[in-house]
């Protein structure tokens, strides 16, 4: 299979057989085999009787998988990936909001050697101040911590091969840091304008509190891009500081002791404050010690490799687990 499109689906019954015509419209006439996996996500309407008959409708090319309550919009994406089959796997909405003819020009550049085609919804059409500006402000803050400069995290609509999306699992609202996962395996990343139009039926399905969200998933990822290997970096390096503070506090009131008027040490509240800080230096060295223990039995358990490698020049190909390809 060349091409999967994966689409998860959430009360969307008004979209459904215009986002069939649309997507057929729009792949039909590629020269690849493709399938699109649809994935309820625990709908309330007629969504889940709708996808089945979509799915008996054209049964060569649409799929349904129907989960039994609402698991997030993360875990419906994790679904379709583990039932699709195409060497490239495309994310879009069911809303229509994304626009299925950009798939043929998000190809080309998956064809031209790019790994990850991220789409940027340039003229978007939401609500500014409840959608758009806090999606801007997210987008600004992902793209600082992580490193990986995209404008529109949030823009559902992305391309990838297939080989860029193993090795890790979707929790949260993690999928749309799939780029920055992506990105740590190596993966050549291009981001391209595409159409965003309005929504014609239904409602939205979120609001700023899932930027919250998005906050508290930033910190899980920026710690397992950063320090999942080597974790003592992060406990130790803050083990390091606590200690160097309580070590300056303890000095300054040593120097106090021994000038005029000579005041008393153990009754400051700094010296309770050094201690306590120093303590805590400790305990933070030690978790660090005792998270690198559990990153070397992740790795060694499961025979995880330290290196991605994009391909082979003269060597015989192994089996990818043993030699690390993605």
């Amino acid at each position: 299979m060349d091409l999967s499109v994966v689409i998860p689906v959430y009360n969307e019954e008004e979209n459904l057989h215009l986002l069939f015509d649309a997507v057929t419209q729009a792949l039909q006439p590629l020269n690849r085999t493709w399938e699109v996996i649809l994935v309820d996500d625990g709908s309330r309407d007629r969504s889940p009787e709708l996808l089945e008959e979509l799915a008996a409708k054209d049964p060569d090319h649409f799929r349904a998988v129907i989960l039994r309550r609402n698991f997030g919009q993360t875990a419906a994406i994790a679904a379709g990936i583990d039932h699709s089959a195409g060497d490239v796997i495309i994310l879009m909405d069911a809303d229509l909001q994304n626009d299925p003819a950009d798939i043929p020009m998000m190809l080309e550049h998956i064809d031209a050697g790019y790994d990850v085609v991220s789409g940027w919804r340039i003229q978007r059409q939401d609500t500014y101040l409840t959608r758009t500006l806090p999606s801007h402000m997210a987008n600004w803050l992902i793209s600082k911590v992580t490193g990986v400069n995209l404008h529109d995290y949030g823009c559902t609509l992305k391309a990838y091969r297939r080989e860029v999306l193993t090795g890790f699992r979707l929790y949260g609202e993690m999928h749309r840091f799939i780029p920055v996962y992506a990105n740590q395996v190596g993966a050549k990343i291009i981001e391209v304008k595409v159409h965003h139009h309005p929504r014609k039926f239904g409602k939205a399905k979120y609001g700023l509190e899932r930027t919250f969200k998005v906050v508290l998933d930033l910190l899980t990822v920026k710690f397992l891009s950063s320090y999942a290997n080597k974790p003592i970096y992060l406990f130790g390096g803050a083990g390091a500081v606590l200690i160097a503070l309580s070590a300056i506090g303890l000095l300054y009131l040593f120097i106090r002791r021994m000038i005029p008027p000579y005041t008393t040490v153990f009754d400051s509240p700094i010296f309770q404050m050094s201690t306590m800080i120093a303590i805590l230096g400790f305990q933070s060295i030690l978790m660090g010690l005792i998270a690198e223990l559990l990153a070397r039995t992740y790795h060694e358990s499961q025979r995880k490799p330290t290196y991605t490698v994009r391909k082979r020049i003269g060597i015989q190909s192994k089996d990818s687990n043993s030699a690390g390809e993605s």
